[in-house]
């Protein structure tokens, strides 16, 4: 990755010691250095013959695709590169609209050099801000479905092709997706370097948040795209405002048992984008928009709000990631969780549990606990399969599954609240079996399961 990333992680250095001082800082700068040596990640582009087997596969698909790029000032080898790598789709079906709010004319003559029809260009008479020139661009699409692109950035030649066999699969058991998004990487200014992939987890309503895991590539109904428009108070994170209230919508009026499985949302794990990083670009330089993350903030508190969840929102270390504290708590605020689960941490201050995999594995093992982990996720809430027995608060319902299974009252810690698992439980437990069934059972019913990692028990 060479020296461009290493530079690059001094300045994020420099920064990140200014907000958050020498401890956290000297952390974050030790696992930034680990995570890097540790990656060998290589974007692997598809072969000429795949890339001609996808085009003729494509045909059998119906979907059409709007790719909304909104342009202001753009250099012109980014924008020659954006609009090729849309150009060159194996998947044909798409209309690329450019919502130009440019001052100059440099733009115009950019695109007035292709002559490809499906290229819709607007020239906006007011630069009145990302959000309404997005909501501009909008106004003209035609698609089935709307995906984001920034201008500077470029699309992999499947993507789209990639979103139509995602649709399809589900159209094949009746399910009209409402949203889907992709893995992405990132490149370098040339585009002769590609690192830091983000492989995604499904839908996790915790998570997201949390974090706009999500963010590229983001294709959602075109018609909910129109329906909720972009708005200008959340300029700058305005694809994680309408991101958050579109899972609203999802959601529905009932706030009981909304299981994740039931929204029509679907990720599709392959890197379908790269994200270019250039010294204005959020991607190099976080801190270039702080606003945006104060935007972020105010996307998660209306969610919340247009819930009726209680709650305030607060900046994490790392710039874009957030907390969510619940009044008075999570469980008594939120009807549709009934486990809060921690993690758990060894005499040598690593993580030994706390979260698992269904099958039992656990996230996020050996982790230093002052890590925040792979994309900062270790030290994010989310929605979790399972959690431990033995650092776990639930209430409710919870509680008379727990008490039927260990054949006991469910009794709480004095001080912390939590299960109270010593006095409980005794030592010839199988406590990771006895989690995968309790937990098994509460998903089971409905109800959601949450990871918190401010919750800690240590064991030694």
């Amino acid at each position: 990755m060479g020296k461009i990333i290493k530079i690059s992680n001094l300045k994020k250095t420099v920064r990140y010691l200014k907000k958050n001082g020498i401890r956290q800082a000297y952390y974050a700068m030790r696992e930034r250095v680990q995570t890097e040596a540790a990656d060998h990640y290589t974007y692997e582009p598809l072969n000429d013959l795949e890339l001609r087997g996808q085009a003729e596969d494509g045909k059998r698909f119906h979907t059409k695709f709007s790719v909304l790029v909104p342009t202001f000032e753009t250099k012109e080898e980014y924008l020659r590169a954006m609009i090729d790598s849309v150009l060159g789709q194996t998947y044909g079906n798409f209309e690329l609209i450019l919502a130009d709010a440019s001052t100059t004319d440099a733009v115009e003559k950019v695109v007035k050099s292709y002559s490809d029809k499906r290229i819709i260009y607007r020239r906006l008479k007011v630069n009145a801000g990302i959000s309404a020139n997005t909501n501009q661009g909008l106004m003209y699409a035609t698609g089935d479905y709307a995906g984001l692109l920034d201008h500077d950035d470029i699309l992999t030649p499947d993507a789209l092709y990639e979103m139509a066999c995602c649709i399809d699969d589900y159209e094949k058991r009746d399910i009209q997706l409402q949203l889907l998004y992709s893995d992405e990487d990132k490149c370098n200014e040339t585009q002769s370097e590609y690192y830091e992939v983000n492989h995604k987890p499904k839908f996790n309503l915790d998570l997201i948040l949390s974090n706009n895991y999500v963010c590229h590539f983001m294709v959602m109904k075109r018609q909910l795209m129109q329906e909720l428009g972009f708005r200008s108070i959340c300029d700058g994170a305005q694809d994680y405002d309408i991101l958050l209230r579109s899972v609203n919508t999802m959601l529905g009026k009932d706030r009981l048992r909304t299981k994740k499985l039931e929204l029509p949302i679907a990720h599709v794990d392959k890197v379908l984008y790269h994200w270019r990083c250039h010294e204005q670009s959020t991607a190099e330089n976080p801190a270039s928009k702080q606003y945006a993350y104060d935007a972020g903030k105010r996307a998660v508190e209306d969610f919340l709000r247009a819930r009726g969840w209680k709650g305030s929102v607060s900046h994490l270390r790392h710039l874009g990631f957030y907390r969510v504290d619940y009044q008075p708590d999570l469980l008594s605020n939120r009807p549709d969780t009934v486990v809060v689960g921690g993690k758990i941490i060894d005499r040598h201050n690593k993580i030994t549990g706390g979260i698992y995999t269904p099958s039992g594995e656990a996230l996020y093992q050996g982790l230093h606990k002052e890590y925040s982990g792979y994309m900062h996720r270790a030290s994010l809430q989310q929605e979790a399969e399972m959690v431990d027995v033995r650092c776990m608060k639930v209430s409710g319902e919870a509680e008379a599954v727990l008490e039927e299974m260990i054949g006991l009252p469910y009794l709480k810690h004095p001080i912390t609240g939590r299960f109270d698992w010593r006095d409980c439980l005794n030592e010839g437990v199988d406590y990771l079996e006895l989690s995968r069934r309790f937990c098994e059972k509460i998903r089971a019913l409905g109800y959601r399961i949450v990871w918190d990692p401010c919750m800690i028990e240590k064991i030694n």
